[in-house]
């Protein structure tokens, strides 16, 4: 993360919103890309004034949305074919397996699996291809993909900003000791909800849910 950050602020502040919002939207449409380590990057250097903070946020809300409906679309036209071709392409993070614990999780939490996914690295990339292969409503997961990807990116890179800002100014011999605060609070941030869904999606039974089903949560 560290070369992400270096090499980002090498850029002009227009290329890095540009760069937050191209990964995150094309990691929300359902390819495995380093978002969140992009996001947590350009965070902290909006925190040694490289960048400005709003501008980080709003673009990572602008791809996390704009990228989710796009998967959104493609998961609906190529259905559950569309996501066994993403599996066999991407099998470590996008293998049966992992396509099943997405599954899961929609069954047990309906819409608010798009929401709580945006904090959790597997669900980040299949919330939007996996809610349109079940048929979720559209306007339904529209609101939750806008209110979490609102959330998780205001909210991480205002989190790590000011973190950022307070270890700059108390440790300013130290520099890598802010960095690894600021890190360890953005994990810590989103650690509770990794949990709950990693906890849920130990315990859900193997077998799978009928897609009709699950859509009418």
């Amino acid at each position: 993360m560290v070369d992400v950050q270096h090499w980002l602020s090498a850029l002009p502040p227009l290329t890095v919103y540009l760069i937050v919002a191209a990964v995150i939207g094309v990691e929300s449409m359902g390819v495995p890309l380093p978002g969140e380590i992009v996001l947590v990057s350009s965070a902290l250097l909006a925190a040694t004034g490289v960048v400005e903070p709003e501008w980080v946020a709003a673009a990572a809300a602008f791809g996390a949305i704009v990228g989710d409906s796009i998967g959104y679309a493609v998961g609906r036209r190529g259905g559950r074919p569309l996501l066994h071709r993403l599996g066999r392409r991407f099998p470590r993070h996008l293998g049966p397996a992992q396509i099943a614990r997405a599954e899961q999780s929609f069954a047990r939490h309906g819409v608010w699996a798009v929401f709580f996914g945006r904090f959790v690295a597997l669900l980040r990339i299949l919330a939007g291809p996996l809610a349109g292969a079940l048929h979720v409503p559209y306007r339904r997961f529209l609101l939750a993909n806008a209110a979490g990807g609102l959330v998780w990116a205001f909210g991480t890179t205002y989190l790590l900003y000011s973190v950022g800002r307070a270890a700059e100014h108390w440790l300013k011999d130290i520099s890598w000791a802010g960095l690894v605060v600021a890190v360890l609070a953005g994990v810590g941030s989103t650690w509770w909800l990794r949990r709950r869904a990693h906890r849920g999606a130990a315990t859900e039974p193997t077998e799978q849910t009928e897609p009709v089903a699950t859509a009418d949560r």
